[in-house]
């Protein structure tokens, strides 16, 4: 095996190539990056012993943000590997020490039975076992040195890894969804706008830092390597920007936050299909199961945060 080397593993079987876990490989030490749920450790060990690796070689779990997709199976990997050590956003950190407003807030997302089939149980982390990482900060893997940028925009809590002894950077969902069953046409690549933290101009700005490293390679965690960085960048932009004009029209609407969903997932599963029309791919039956979850989760991240501007604006007229 070489020194340096990446695994990109299919974390859900049940559903291929949507959530990826990614096991960094640096000389005797190795990392995963990200986890998805709890039901996912034992996928992602398995791919520590096929490659020979025992458990004490982890040296660390790394989860790009809190979102359960990414963080929810990271206490049950830190229970698997004894030596490991989490690394999280600040404000990620704090929620898998102590997942309960967590918990509580998927499952006022996605209802009760729709949460436990999703996601099932989350364990806590140890504090002791947690280390925050703030903007810019490298640490060591093996001879490799890993840093860790902020990028708001999908979620405050958020950070991606640029890893220069592969070229590479590990992006999370700060540089969008590309699903590899959607890229026949070519590179195709939809921002995320899922709740609750969507911010239209952080999200530009942290794609350009992601593209600003100049890596050759970025790991998305749905779903694996993309080459092609300009060309996503530009897809993502665009797909930013017709969600931010989506959320100035909410915003204005008047319409409680369900109906504001359903004319949101309309006009996104619009937007979709121009995107794609504009890249040459036809998108059948198929496709559009692959992206309906991301539809439902996109309109209801746009309606949260203009339920949410409609209540500052009204808070600030109101007299005093």
């Amino acid at each position: 095996m070489p020194e340096h080397t990446c695994f990109t593993l299919d974390a859900e079987p049940a559903n291929p190539e949507f959530v990826a876990s990614f096991l960094r490989v640096a000389g005797d030490e190795c990392a995963f990056i990200d986890t998805n749920t709890a039901r996912s450790a034992p996928i992602l060990l398995a791919a520590l012993e096929k490659r020979g690796l025992p458990r004490r070689a982890v040296r660390y779990v790394i989860v790009t943000h809190a979102h359960l997709d990414h963080a929810g199976g990271a206490g049950a990997l830190m229970q698997a590997c004894p030596d490991a050590v989490l690394l999280a956003h600040p404000r990620a950190a704090r929620h898998l020490i102590d997942p309960t407003r967590l918990v509580a807030s998927a499952a006022r997302v996605y209802g009760a039975a729709r949460f436990a089939a999703l996601y099932g149980s989350i364990t806590p982390i140890p504090a002791e076992r947690v280390r925050a990482l703030d903007d810019e900060t490298e640490v060591a893997l093996g001879s490799a040195k890993l840093q860790f940028l902020h990028t708001r925009g999908h979620a405050k809590h958020h950070f991606v890894v640029h890893d220069p002894a592969l070229d590479a950077i590990f992006t999370g969902d700060a540089f969008g969804l590309h699903y590899p069953a959607l890229q026949r046409a070519g590179t195709f690549a939809i921002a995320s706008t899922s709740p609750t933290d969507f911010e239209p101009d952080e999200a530009r700005k942290s794609i350009g830092r992601i593209v600003a490293r100049g890596a050759g390679t970025a790991y998305v965690t749905h779903f694996g390597a993309v080459r092609d960085l300009l060309g996503a960048a530009a897809q993502l932009t665009l797909s930013i920007d017709e969600a931010e004009g989506l959320l100035d029209e909410a915003t204005r609407s008047a319409a409680p936050v369900r109906d504001l969903e359903a004319v949101l997932r309309d006009r996104i599963r619009g937007a979709f299909q121009e995107q794609a029309r504009r890249v040459g791919l036809a998108l059948g039956p198929g496709d559009w199961d692959r992206l309906a979850l991301d539809v439902d989760l996109n309109a209801q991240g746009i309606a949260f945060v203009a339920d949410q501007r409609r209540s500052a604006e009204s808070t600030d007229v109101r007299p005093s």
